[in-house]
């Protein structure tokens, strides 16, 4: 029909060439944002995974920026754990932007913790070097760089078959110099892992030690074998505004007595009475269980 929109592409053709250098091989996952296929990239002769966004999502101008930014942090953390994305493209059937990314196999964080949790177990603490001192290390680097994640989230951390541990969804990344993408009012995170300042809903008042609250809710978790608060929607935005910080020694007995001042710490209300740094509680974690 003429003035018709093109139709909505809902996949690629298994060796289908984009570009005239990605080559799309199989699905390898799905989600609410799109689908992801192995590639391999015929110029720099590697595999590659290709994010290809649902049409109803790549429409949505606000998340093509998001697009852009994500690609723009994970460019600056080259040589981190963040993920490394090769290109932002458009594709040619509609015009909507995808990505070319490293490859990563292995699972993410979550799935680990449930293969412990389930079991009834805790992730042994000689662990927690190897999963945390990669991701506080990349954190390190990208608030001196004005970026801070705003998604930080078990899911969120991929853990890979050759043992080296990948920060991913810099989507929300917020940096620090650009026009704040998320309304004022609207929240933008995974519930159980926001800071109390988050859920307020002015990003304009939001700095780096979002993360630091997040990256010590996702500590918690590791550790304590549950987030830090459990419940409704409503109620994780209550407790995290305003219930007394929960205690990791209840929860693992064999914990030092110290460590549950840490947890005040890093949990803290406000965001003055938080430590100020990843790096530093990071440290004062790996004193106080002498990792």
């Amino acid at each position: 029909m003429q003035g018709s929109t093109p139709p909505a592409r809902l996949s690629m053709h298994m060796g289908e060439l984009l570009e005239g250098r990605y080559r799309v091989q199989d699905v390898i996952g799905r989600g609410g944002h799109g689908v992801v296929y192995k590639g391999w990239d015929e110029e720099a002769q590697r595999e590659v995974a290709i994010k290809f966004l649902h049409p109803e999502i790549a429409a949505d101008p606000e998340y093509n920026v998001r697009l852009l930014r994500e690609a723009q942090a994970c460019a600056k953390l080259a040589g981190t754990a963040a993920i490394q994305i090769y290109a932002l493209r458009t594709d040619p059937v509609t015009g909507s932007l995808f990505e070319v990314m490293e490859l990563l196999e292995g699972r993410d964080l979550e799935e680990h913790l449930h293969a412990w949790e389930s079991q009834g177990k805790f992730v042994p603490l000689e662990h927690l070097t190897a999963i945390f001192e990669p991701i506080v290390y990349t954190l390190e680097q990208a608030h001196g760089m004005g970026i801070v994640h705003r998604d930080l989230k078990p899911q969120n951390v991929y853990l890979t078959k050759n043992q080296q541990v990948k920060l991913l969804d810099f989507g929300l990344a917020k940096m620090m110099k650009a026009s704040p993408l998320t309304r004022e009012g609207m929240v933008a995170g995974s519930p159980s892992y926001i800071a109390p300042e988050v859920w307020r809903g002015d990003p304009r008042k939001l700095d780096h030690r979002i993360d630091v609250y997040s990256l010590g809710a996702l500590m918690f978790r590791v550790i304590g074998g549950q987030p830090p608060f459990k419940g409704s929607l409503i109620e994780l935005m209550q407790a995290a505004r305003g219930a007394e910080r929960p205690s990791l020694r209840a929860l693992r007995k064999e914990l030092p007595p110290d460590v549950d001042d840490w947890v005040k710490q890093a949990l803290a209300i406000q965001p003055d009475h938080r430590f100020q740094k990843v790096t530093g509680m990071w440290a004062a974690l790996r004193t106080i269980l002498k990792l």
